[in-house]
């Protein structure tokens, strides 16, 4: 009995301390690659897309938490290349991604 609480116990911890890295794991595997690691898209795609600096506190005023969610989930009506991802990441994943993208560190520079 005391092995099953200790195994259950452990991977109740694993599963936590995974739940806390999953956000910036997926940011990195899905997200990086355009809107870039600091979300300034100062990358190749997020120029060549225009795709707009979400550490610009202008354009977290102007994105609620519900319209960020919505793209992700269903993909951009801005920019068809921004796809769904509500077939590859769980409710929770992208509730995730958006907390992620508030916690950005703010710029100051000018929202496009």
């Amino acid at each position: 009995m005391k092995t099953r609480f200790a195994l259950v116990l452990a991977l109740s911890l694993s599963a936590t301390v995974y739940a806390e890295d999953t956000s910036a794991d997926i940011w990195k595997a899905k997200c990086k690659s355009c809107h870039g690691e600091d979300g300034k898209a100062k990358t190749k795609m997020g120029e060549k897309e225009k795709i707009p600096d979400m550490s610009n506190p202008d354009w977290k005023k102007r994105h609620s938490d519900e319209k960020i969610r919505d793209a992700i989930t269903n993909g951009s009506k801005d920019n068809a290349k921004m796809k769904p991802f509500k077939d590859k990441l769980t409710p929770e994943q992208i509730d995730g991604l958006v907390k992620y993208i508030r916690d950005l560190p703010e710029t100051a520079a000018p929202a496009k």
